[in-house]
């Protein structure tokens, strides 16, 4: 007889809750979530990005080495890159873009409008940082979405109760944008090994078994345990209603070299993004 280990619950080990300040250009604003100062901690996600852009605020711009997931919350994201795609999402959409071996891209507000968006980045493993570069227009209407009392949980890659995405993955991540009614409350399975965080954009949330409060704004960090198998994720609303996102990632346990829009595992991968990219290689 054969008795089945019980879930780890998680609960929240710590919360973020950085202020928000002036952009890259005039009219821009910009809250960095994640900055890429303790990349062990926040396995395998690298850094993250709030931002209040107006038209302009980030022209064509390299990447290699890593994935961006780009979720718009307010108004029209228009992109384009240097292999000829172009396009515009829409509020509640998202785009998981691959840049793999390198891609050059824009992204930018309309003229005259400002776009509120949230961008992560998530680290390549070393086996597939040089991967071809690939785009994933996620429209958030036709998410596969897990509906119960008082809840509404739109799972943009992984899995959430039955609701399954077809985002293809390099690394697996889940990710989904909850959305509760007040004194409604889920349960999200997840490995217990991954590293994981919720974002509330509103309303004040109630996370894990000791409900522990996030409020709008916050970033609150998941316990993981190491032991393999699952853990539960309670997820409750009080008073008012909530919309959170939640990623939960394996962590890569590589060697994270930053160099501006380039993310590698060694100082001379990256010289070597530089040399391909001043030589129009990417």
């Amino acid at each position: 007889m054969t008795t089945e280990t019980p879930a780890f619950h998680r609960e929240v080990v710590r919360l973020d809750d950085p202020a928000t300040g002036p952009g890259q250009v005039a009219g821009h604003r910009a809250r960095r979530l994640i900055d890429g100062r303790d990349p062990v901690f926040t396995d395998p996600f690298l850094l993250m990005a709030e931002d209040w852009m107006p038209h302009g605020a980030f022209p064509l711009h390299p990447h290699r080495g890593i994935e961006t997931v780009t979720v718009v919350l307010d108004g029209v994201l228009e992109h384009r890159d240097s292999a000829g795609h172009s396009g515009r999402l829409m509020a509640g959409d998202a785009q998981w873009m691959t840049a793999g071996r390198g891609i050059r891209h824009e992204e930018t507000a309309p003229q005259g409008a400002t776009t509120h968006s949230l961008q992560l980045w998530i680290n390549l493993p070393s086996a597939l940082k040089m991967t071809e570069p690939r785009y994933q227009d996620l429209v958030g209407a036709s998410t596969p979405t897990r509906r119960e009392a008082g809840v509404e949980v739109r799972v943009f890659s992984g899995r959430s109760g039955e609701a399954v995405s077809p985002t293809l993955n390099h690394v697996p991540v889940t990710m989904i944008d909850a959305r509760l009614d007040p004194g409604a409350s889920f349960h999200q399975r997840l490995a217990a090994a991954d590293n994981a965080f919720v974002y509330v954009l509103e309303g004040a949330a109630r996370i894990g078994g000791d409900k522990a409060k996030v409020r709008p704004g916050q970033i609150g960090w998941l316990t993981r345990s190491d032991e393999g198998g699952t853990s539960v994720l309670e997820i409750a609303s009080e008073e008012s209603a909530v919309r959170l996102l939640m990623f939960a990632g394996r962590p890569l346990r590589e060697p994270v070299v930053f160099g501006g829009p380039f993310v590698m595992t060694t100082q001379d991968e990256i010289a070597q993004a530089f040399t391909d990219y001043r030589n129009g290689r990417l």
